[in-house]
């Protein structure tokens, strides 16, 4: 059975960092992508960032580009999210996924991604 599990949420400074981790267990299928995608009340699901984990190619969405990085541990089969000079509008329930299809780039759709964590909350004050 296929776990993900984040870590590393919690409450930052504007300007501040964290970083997110998400463990992968029971499943470890390489030549595929992992993402994170974040939530705000009332907002709809935004996809953040992907990586494909066969290649290490890296992606991030417009409004976190140049603050956030994603990478991946093989050996340990987690998948980090470094965020940086973090901004009020970060704030959201941050959820890790995993196999997503690889077509020449990550997926940016949460429906292309067949496993979910149960996600960490990240709140930025002013």
């Amino acid at each position: 059975q296929v776990h993900l599990v984040e870590s590393g949420g919690g409450t930052a400074q504007a300007g501040g960092s964290l970083r997110l981790s998400c463990k992968v267990s029971g499943y470890s299928y390489s030549s595929n992508c992992k993402g994170w995608f974040r939530q705000a009340p009332g907002k709809e699901r935004e996809w953040v960032a992907a990586i494909y984990v066969g290649g290490g190619s890296t992606y991030v969405a417009d409004p976190v580009k140049g603050r956030f990085v994603i990478s991946h541990d093989d050996a340990k089969n987690t998948v980090y999210l470094q965020m940086n000079s973090l901004k009020p509008e970060d704030t959201a329930m941050y959820y890790c996924a995993a196999e997503g299809g690889y077509s020449g780039r990550c997926p940016m759709v949460g429906d292309e991604y067949n496993f979910w964590g149960q996600g960490t909350q990240v709140t930025v004050s002013s």
